[in-house]
């Protein structure tokens, strides 16, 4: 008997232990090499663990266990040969119904008429200076009649009680991730540890809208991706960092590092929370470059097959709450970054242009940043470059050329 010891391994640099999320194989199994056995939540990620060779196993950890790096979860019989076809079915019993007679129970009808319900004149007097409605009373008189003492044992029901009785009152517990917890630790330290402040702006998407339509067919056909706004924003924070490179800088103590690159972290909602993946050096990116990468991206997190790697070093977020309907919001910082900016939901607005109201696309932008280091001016600022590059691209981000940009 030959039995392999697996052991987790280290999801990511400073990450100690991790929690079995859920174990994709049962105790006794025969597992394939490479083959997912589990996943694992680390406070950066959901990652799955693969068998490190073929065998029977034998698990040696409880789901929502928190264990270390290192440390042995479950053993492999690695001289265990491969079952043959499926596992043997098991006949079928079919038990015998068994016949009960039900007991005869006499049930006396209940008479109804005008009465019920109705209560008699001390006990609507009792009842009305209670403040209790009649209905919520059960008549013992005749005919189902509420007496004066029916009135006089009714009691007020407690708050909620009238609509409990009506609906379900249930609840459940669960255990929040460590993935979860990570998180909520440290939104809690970003409120408690920076000066955040948030500024707003409004940009117009016609122009972005216009290209849109006229180039998508043709950028997909090309390019095998969308053409959609997320190149957009991202080229136009990529300028806007360049102009003011304070944006672009984190605080380590007493210190401020500012970044010669921009590697932008996209909130992607995945199905174990929010996760930022990184486009490295964006500021280098076409925008097809741009599009492909953040669909791959976004594709990991949604299968669940992003690395910690791919999730680290940003040094500015874009979180987009617009595509769940949010028309305004102050995005929380993502340390030890120092700014993000917030897209929300576009809606048709009468705006004043040159003098006349017109009805164009409009969508809020915020930027929340640390006035530690960025002062009033370089946010405002950096809010209105990004602004006149969404408002006019062809100028600001495509040099006068949509078609060269777009590599059509």
């Amino acid at each position: 008997m030959s039995i392999l010891e697996m052991k987790v391994p280290s999801p990511g640099e400073s990450i100690t232990e991790v929690e079995i999320a859920t174990w994709l194989v049962k105790d006794g199994d025969y597992v394939e090499k490479d083959q997912p056995i589990a996943e694992v939540d680390s406070d950066k990620a959901t990652l799955e663990l693969p068998a490190e060779e073929s065998g029977t196993i034998t698990l040696k950890a409880e789901e929502g266990e928190v264990v270390e790096v290192g440390q042995v979860v479950c053993l492999i019989d690695t001289s265990a040969s491969k079952p043959e076809g499926s596992a043997p079915v098991q006949a079928e019993v079919k038990a015998e119904p068994v016949k009960v007679e039900a007991s005869k129970v006499e049930v006396k009808p209940v008479v109804t008429s005008y009465a019920t319900g109705t209560p008699s004149p001390a006990a609507k007097k009792i009842l009305d200076e209670k403040g209790i409605d009649a209905a919520q009373v059960s008549g013992s008189g005749k005919d189902g009649r509420i007496t004066k003492e029916d009135a006089e044992t009714a009691s007020v029901p407690a708050m909620g009680s009238l609509s409990s009785t009506n609906g379900s009152r249930s609840s459940s517990t669960t255990k929040l991730s460590v993935l979860r917890r990570k998180i909520a630790a440290r939104l809690v330290s970003v409120k408690n540890e920076t000066a955040m402040l948030t500024t707003f702006n409004e940009v117009d998407m016609s122009e972005i809208f216009r290209i849109r339509k006229q180039y998508k067919e043709e950028f997909s056909q090309k390019h095998g991706v969308g053409l959609g706004f997320m190149s957009f924003f991202t080229k136009a924070v990529t300028r806007a960092l360049q102009m003011y490179p304070d944006v672009n800088a984190s605080i380590d103590g007493d210190y401020k590092i500012n970044y010669n690159f921009c590697d932008i972290s996209i909130a992607v909602s995945g199905p174990k929370g929010l996760m930022v993946p990184v486009l490295r050096n964006a500021e280098d990116m076409t925008f097809r470059a741009v599009e492909a990468n953040i669909k791959s991206l976004a594709e990991k997190v949604r299968d669940g097959k992003i690395t910690v790697d791919e999730m680290t070093g940003g040094t500015f977020t874009v979180t987009n709450g617009g595509t769940f309907g949010s028309m305004m919001s102050t995005p929380i910082i993502n340390p030890p970054q120092s700014a993000i900016l917030g897209m929300h939901n576009i809606l048709q607005r009468p705006m004043a242009i040159d003098g006349q109201v017109v009805i164009r696309p409009m969508m809020y932008v915020a930027m929340s940043y640390d006035h530690r280091i960025i002062d009033g001016k370089e946010s405002v600022g950096f809010l209105v470059a990004v602004k006149e590059a969404i408002d006019n691209p062809v100028e600001f981000l495509m040099n006068g050329d949509e078609r060269k940009a777009l590599e059509l």
